[in-house]
């Protein structure tokens, strides 16, 4: 294991080869040691590497040795994880673009899939009003009281109210950087990144000593979406950082809730604008906890959510005979209508087979719950 671990760090210091290319060749070759001794024919039939990924390659292979990086690697960051490794968070190995190293101070157990608490993320505007502070902060102490981890970016905002109100809650806590997991950015969040490291867990895919850069955040959003099970927005201008990741979750096929706001308030606007394209409406935490019970995956949730108080009997239990529409539905309706059984479907997959134009179906979806046809299920799923 440790020699593949050597070949899984090499590889990912060549520039221009990304997870998802490495994973290629991992499947390709059977493991990285034999992907970095191929030769150039070899190399050449994995798809995504052309002239000139091969040129970067074959010049990375020139000035790295896999075993002296290892030991000067080692120095400076003594503790992370690569994809093949069975305590790499089980969650974020599923998703396609899942970090190749993972580097992690602090409780490590908490992310090993052995122990791993169902994680809940959640995000929103570096300049959050009250309101957005105070539910903040009600969630994710419930949440964390609850027994769920609660995965944030340590950034102002939203995320340092969310981090702190888990940590007080006596929970547990994910913060992912965007930085090295030596350098705490913001400044003014040192405390608040020892306090995480000593209770909770600091991930990143940077070394240690990378300084902040405004491309590392969009792309540590989707480390934050990939831990989590499910994505609460709790308040997120239209151009926020906080909608790549539910952008990304959704991508993912993970859940994403919304915390509604006015209209007056620019940072409720993307929450609204989630929610206008399906994601789930949070009403209080009594509705996010009956919510977060009807997600199949969190089967092992803590004991305090309680699957049995349900009203609506398992998926597996329900029939799948197809149901005549009623008649005079609009044209529109009845298409959509007919995409539907009694077990949940996507709403990305009713564009897909219906070709209708997105507008269309979500104002459709909205027509047939009013008239008590549909029900919406969280991550954006419909049934009849």
């Amino acid at each position: 294991m440790l020699q593949e671990r050597i070949y899984w760090l090499a590889w990912s210091k060549v520039s221009g080869v990304g997870p998802i290319l490495i994973d290629r060749l991992y499947q390709q070759f059977g493991n990285l040691e034999a992907a970095w001794k191929a030769d150039e024919q070899q190399l050449l039939q994995i798809d995504g590497i052309g002239i000139q990924s091969l040129t970067k390659i074959l010049a990375a292979r020139a000035k790295i040795d896999p075993q002296k990086l290892l030991v000067e690697h080692a120095i400076d960051n003594p503790d992370w994880w690569v994809r093949i490794d069975p305590d790499y968070p089980s969650l974020l190995a599923e998703i396609p673009s899942a970090p190749t190293v993972l580097y992690y101070r602090g409780q490590a157990q908490i992310a090993r899939p052995q122990t791993q608490a169902p994680a809940i993320g959640i995000v929103g505007t570096r300049d959050p009003s009250d309101y957005g502070k105070r539910w903040a902060r009600k969630i994710s102490s419930c949440l964390a009281s609850k027994g769920f981890t609660i995965v944030s970016g340590l950034a102002q905002g939203i995320d340092t109210e969310a981090h702190t109100a888990c940590l007080e809650a006596g929970g547990l806590t994910i913060a992912v950087v965007g930085t090295g997991i030596d350098i705490v950015y913001p400044p003014r969040n040192q405390n608040l990144a020892a306090q995480i490291a000593q209770h909770g867990l600091i991930v990143s895919e940077y070394a240690a000593k990378t300084p902040p850069d405004r491309p590392h955040f969009p792309a540590r959003n989707r480390i934050i979406a990939g831990l989590s099970r499910v994505t609460i927005v709790i308040e997120a201008p239209i151009k926020s950082g906080a909608l790549i990741t539910a952008y990304q979750a959704n991508d993912f096929g993970r859940d994403v809730y919304a915390l509604p706001g006015s209209l007056d308030n620019p940072n409720s606007l993307g929450c609204l604008g989630l929610l206008s394209r399906g994601a789930q409406l949070i009403l209080g935490l009594d509705h996010l906890l009956e919510l977060l019970a009807t997600i199949p995956q969190l089967d092992a949730a803590p004991s305090q959510i309680l699957r049995s108080e349900r009203s609506e009997p398992p998926e597996t239990t329900k029939s799948t005979q197809p149901i005549v529409p009623p008649p005079q539905l609009p044209p529109d309706l009845q298409q959509i209508w007919l995409l539907l059984t009694d077990l949940p479907v996507s709403f990305d997959e009713i564009v897909s087979k219906s070709q209708l134009p997105v507008a269309t179906i979500s104002s459709g979806l909205i027509h047939l719950e009013l008239l008590g046809l549909v029900t919406q299920l969280p991550g954006m799923r419909y049934q009849r």
